[in-house]
């Protein structure tokens, strides 16, 4: 019973994961990384990255992305290095690469275009923790998708045989005034436009569970700058909490909602949901990412948008 986004896996053998919305993003990519290395696939990994990349020392390889190992500075912020640290730990060398968050979909897929040259990719799966990166464009609220969009429209330009899209953390960018019902409503219609490749839980008995809740935690020991909300309440759902559970400091004075639908990977195909995405064709010629959330700000303005609905739970 291997839903479909399994067996695209299978036909993958050399890959590269990427986290699209910045930030701790490529968290949520390290399971997939731990599942495809036991089938014995090669990955490589990289991140939209809100990291100062100039006061890293990394080499820059093309314009915006960047090469992170063991020789780069130790930043006080630095997600991508602390997980290349902990992968090492395992016995794990992967390739790491850090994408500028200033760059635009032109530049950003010129990067894209040169990790799957250099690495001779063939699978592309791009996550995110959260669920802002199925935002369409007339959502009554779209969190922080301006970097998810900036880079699932960069990627989905490169040629590859396939391009994936997994996310995780339903109902964490609540918190970002993402509109739940909205999501639902998008997952629907990528399931009547074939593009919905199924779900499945990350559980704390499974390998990859295990190792995403060890991940966290050396995440939290050794990265004592900005405590990722997403990925502690993703880890948080999995070790089984409910309610306004509270790990970071980040989230005080917030109510959060612990579910167990927070371990739910939800998984897509990428060109389904950018052929969804109604500012898709306004930003596809950006060199700025600035330009990018001016764009879909103007083409927000000129549509109309969802009302806001509850889930009626």
């Amino acid at each position: 019973m291997n839903i479909p986004f399994f067996d695209a896996l299978a036909n993958g053998q050399r890959f590269l994961i990427a986290g699209v919305g910045g930030g701790f993003d490529i968290v949520s990519g390290v399971p997939i990384y731990l599942h495809l290395r036991r089938l014995g696939k090669q990955v490589t990994m990289a991140n939209l990255s809100f990291t100062e990349l100039g006061l890293t020392n990394c080499e820059e390889i093309c314009p915006g992305a960047f090469l992170v190992n063991k020789q780069s500075a130790d930043l006080p912020y630095f997600p991508e290095r602390c997980i290349l640290e902990w992968l090492s730990s395992r016995g794990e060398e992967p390739a790491m690469y850090a994408f500028s968050n200033e760059i635009g979909v032109l530049p950003l897929r010129s990067a894209y275009a040169e990790m799957v040259e250099r690495h001779q990719i063939d699978t592309l799966v791009l996550v995110d923790g959260g669920t802002d990166s199925l935002i369409f464009g007339d959502e009554p609220g779209i969190g922080t998708v301006v970097e998810d969009a900036c880079s699932m429209i960069a990627a989905s330009g490169v040629a590859v045989k396939q391009s994936l899209m997994a996310m995780v953390g339903f109902g964490i960018d609540h918190f970002h005034d993402v509109n739940h019902h909205a999501c639902l409503e998008n997952i629907a219609t990528l399931i009547k436009d074939d593009g919905y490749l199924g779900a499945f839980s990350l559980t704390k008995d499974m390998y990859e569970g295990r190792g995403y809740l060890e991940l966290v935690d050396y995440l939290n020991k050794n990265m004592r700058v900005r405590h990722s909300i997403v990925t502690n309440s993703v880890a948080s759902a999995i070790k089984g909490e409910f309610g306004d559970h509270q790990v970071t400091s980040r989230t005080s004075g917030s109510e959060l909602f612990i579910n167990p639908l927070m371990s739910l990977y939800w998984t897509f195909s990428l060109p389904a949901v950018v052929g969804r995405m109604g500012f898709a064709a306004k930003i596809e010629s950006t060199t700025e990412m600035d330009e990018v959330a001016k764009l879909i700000r103007s083409f927000r303005i000129g549509s109309r948008l969802r009302d806001r609905k509850r889930i009626p739970l």
